[in-house]
């Protein structure tokens, strides 16, 4: 069976996970640069034998788009052209929020979760993702990069 990889997107450092062969379970992969991306998830679908990538859309309170989700579209977009593989995006609100907590409930010091919470908010992502797939309330699946339209709010 085939993986998934989750991809917290930033401006400077960009979290990966990967889901397990089952697509029951993420986890946090690493942490890489904006310019060693492409290199990077180039390997690991092929490593991991990924049949998607899962793009965190960041979203306000409201549900409207701004320059990060358009930033994060646009990733995703050159992600499916060099790749050849299909893109689907989740709200990513308060991923970063949730993942900090986990980390500081774990004990982990400040310097250490500066270098975590990336990765951990992309097992977030990638989780609402995986849980969405398998949900009886979503019969039709997660919605591709296709389905999504920008908000022109």
């Amino acid at each position: 069976m085939t993986r998934a990889l989750g991809v917290d997107y930033g401006t400077k450092r960009i979290g990966l996970a990967i889901s397990d062969e089952l697509g029951l379970m993420a986890r946090p992969l690493e942490v890489v640069r904006r310019a060693d991306l492409m290199e990077t998830l180039s390997r690991m679908v092929d490593e991991y034998d990924v049949a998607t990538v899962v793009v965190g859309l960041p979203t306000s309170l409201a549900g409207h788009e701004g320059a990060s989700a358009s930033a994060a579209r646009q990733l995703g977009s050159e992600i499916a052209a060099r790749l050849g593989i299909p893109v689907t995006y989740v709200d990513e609100r308060f991923t970063t929020r949730m993942a900090e907590s986990a980390l500081i409930e774990t004990g982990m010091r400040r310097r250490s979760r500066r270098n975590a919470v990336d990765k951990a908010a992309a097992a977030i992502i990638l989780q609402t993702y995986l849980d969405s797939v398998r949900s009886p309330r979503n019969p039709e699946g997660p919605v591709s990069v296709e389905d999504l339209e920008p908000d022109d709010d």
